[in-house]
């Protein structure tokens, strides 16, 4: 028990490095549980090999050779009796997979190149050469090269929460899945569903059995792609020497694959016209990345947007970076040396000793505004309505925080941590803090229990609530939910709860069925079917009022804020005004819930008052 709590600590001192680094750039997923298992193998072929790297000096060993497999529409087979599908630069075989009361079987195509791979190391994506020979598409690829810092017990917890199982890691990772219903498609196409996975921008990869589109394709006849792209140093270079639109590789990478569905989704019975794209913390801070970028009257390459815990617009802390990482990893890999710059000598250095460095030297490498694919100020481009004008749906976890804060039992001086390079006064404002989360009340029995909230709240919930009404204030089409289900087999560790990314089994039916529960069966179709309902129609909505919009009703069990003669009231006594517009999926009080309850946001959100002159002075829109 001891050292299982040493490793809690860690993983405490990780998360606060990470924050104290840049706090909205670091959203860890997603959660894959230890018994999840898929096989990597990727059979040799003569076009388009991979290779994982390994230790050792010089240039990485190849190892695991293959492609990677996709699945999509059985317009036609080949003599192997599976799918196949014809792309802008060759054949894919891919292979087709059935699922119990579905209505159509499932095309997976995995490990498709949509880019170069190998990647120029440092370099943009390029697009790949034509095949001379077909692809075999019926296996993930390996990841891109991912980095989980030190101290080694944080490594070890992060990696059994959101890296089980472990995949081969390897810079020629530039390939995504596609999961399609077998039957004919209606003649103007399906809906595509784009996901981009979570990781802080440090680690993660599409090729998780969280992330297996299959029964997400099958139960709701909904085309799934999921795409690899580069993370940490390898996707986010931050080397002067590289141009200033040459930074944000990953951007690039998640850019270069929507140009890719844009050209060849149609091949596996999808439209180009109805993409949507969604993403879970980094990937959501990644999804809303791209929708900034768009300016108002653009044509982006996606119709609808759904952000799973997180988003790009508003920051809990300023970004603050210790010393360069490029130049501390340069000089760590004795950098320059012959080579004529730091640029050239990282291209020819060992991609297992760069990450061993960053690894243990906890070098944190983050995307650079260019405004082209990161703009510098996102809310302020929110709010004058420079951004894509297109539907948004966006969410969070009742208790995001709980994988965050393990270990952690010093309220005070976790706030000050947490709350230190923000206001002036900030000895009134941890106070203050402190008592809007009160122990013995509303679930909070520990001071871990205090700290988990405060860090949902402050860091994910009220930054999405701010995000979506601003959103709504603008003409936007805006919907937002509220996660607040956990259960026995979804659980990482003991009392974590509903945590961060304990959502995703849940969003693509990957549950595990081992211990399963009634209400997590029924809870999880619901959710497919609401993302899927947004994504076949995103201006009609998932099925509940979109914000701003929804009309008073009766107060269901379970209110968290003061009622004072029917009214909400916040911690300073002000009453609050809403509608009932926030979709919560799960339980409500001690009511268990199978399906969505709707609710007025201020309901769950009367703390976010504290914490909005925050955002506003961080983001520039204070007054606005």
């Amino acid at each position: 028990m001891a050292g299982f709590k040493t490793t809690l600590a860690s993983v405490s001192l990780l998360v606060t490095l990470g924050l104290a680094h840049a706090p909205a750039e670091h959203w860890n997923g997603p959660h894959t549980g230890p018994d999840f298992r898929h096989p990597y193998g990727r059979p040799e072929l003569s076009t388009a090999t991979g290779a994982a790297f390994t230790s050792g000096s010089g240039s990485d060993s190849p190892v695991a050779t293959g492609t990677a497999s996709s699945v999509g529409s059985a317009a036609c087979g080949y003599p192997g009796g599976g799918p196949t599908a014809t792309i802008d630069v060759g054949v894919l075989h891919g292979t087709t997979t059935s699922l119990p009361a579905a209505t159509a079987s499932i095309n997976q195509f995995l490990g498709v190149p949509f880019a170069k791979s190998p990647p120029t190391r440092f370099g943009p994506p390029e697009s790949p050469q034509n095949f001379s020979q077909p692809i075999n598409a019926t296996s993930w690829s390996p990841a891109c090269i991912q980095q989980f810092v030190y101290p080694e017990a944080a490594q070890l917890f992060v990696n059994s929460v959101f890296n089980n199982p472990a995949p081969p890691e390897s810079e020629d990772c530039l390939y995504l899945n596609v999961y399609a219903p077998s039957t004919p498609a209606p003649a103007d196409g399906r809906a595509v569903m784009f996901f981009l996975y979570g990781g802080s921008l440090q680690f993660g990869t599409a090729g998780q059995i969280t992330y297996d589109g299959s029964a997400f394709a099958s139960y709701e006849d909904v085309i799934v792609v999921t795409t690899n792209y580069r993370t940490n140093v390898f996707g986010f270079p931050t080397s002067p020497e590289l141009p200033d639109t040459g930074h944000n590789l990953g951007f690039l990478d998640q850019r270069f694959a929507l140009d890719w569905v844009q050209r060849n989704i149609a091949q596996f019975g999808g439209s180009p016209k109805k993409v949507t794209v969604f993403g879970e913390s980094a990937g959501a801070f990644s999804t809303d990345a791209l929708l900034t970028s768009y300016p108002r009257n653009s044509t982006p390459p996606f119709r609808g947007a759904i952000l799973e815990s997180g988003q790009y617009s508003y920051r809990p802390s300023r970004s603050t970076l210790p010393a360069e990482p490029w130049e501390q990893l340069s000089a760590a890999l004795g950098c320059p040396g012959n080579y004529g710059s730091n640029l050239t000598c990282l291209r020819a250095a060992n991609a297992s000793a760069i990450k061993d460095t960053i690894e243990k030297q906890i070098l944190v490498f983050n995307p650079i505004p260019d405004n082209v694919t990161l703009v510098s100020s996102p809310a302020r481009r929110r709010l004058s309505g420079d951004i894509a004008r297109i539907p948004v749906m966006g969410g969070t976890n009742s208790q995001e925080g709980r994988i965050f804060t393990v270990g952690q039992t010093n309220t005070t001086a976790y706030l000050t941590g947490l709350l230190g390079a923000n206001p002036s006064n900030l000895g009134e404002m941890i106070a203050t803090v402190e008592a809007a989360y009160p122990l013995g009340q509303n679930g909070l029995e520990t001071p871990y229990d205090q700290i988990a909230q405060v860090f949902t709240e402050f860091i994910f919930q009220c930054p999405q609530a701010k995000w979506a009404n601003d959103s709504a204030s603008i003409g936007i089409p805006t919907w937002r939910y509220y996660f607040n289900a956990s259960f026995t087999n979804t659980q990482a560790y003991p009392n974590l709860g509903v945590y961060h990314a304990s959502e995703l089994p849940m969003v693509f039916g990957t549950r595990q069925e081992v211990l399963r529960t009634t209400q997590e069966y029924a809870l999880s179709n619901a959710m497919m079917s609401a993302w899927a309902t947004f994504a076949k129609n995103p201006s009609r909505g998932p099925g509940w009022n979109p914000v701003s919009t929804g009309q008073p009703g009766t107060v269901l069990v379970g209110a968290t804020a003061q009622e004072i003669g029917g009214q909400y009231t916040g911690p300073n006594g002000s009453v609050l005004h809403g509608s009932w517009d926030l979709g919560v999926w799960g339980n409500r009080g001690n009511v268990l819930g199978s399906g969505v309850t709707v609710i007025p946001e201020w309901e769950v959100d009367y703390r976010c008052e504290l914490f909005e002159p925050i955002y506003e002075l961080i983001s520039g829109t204070a007054g606005s």
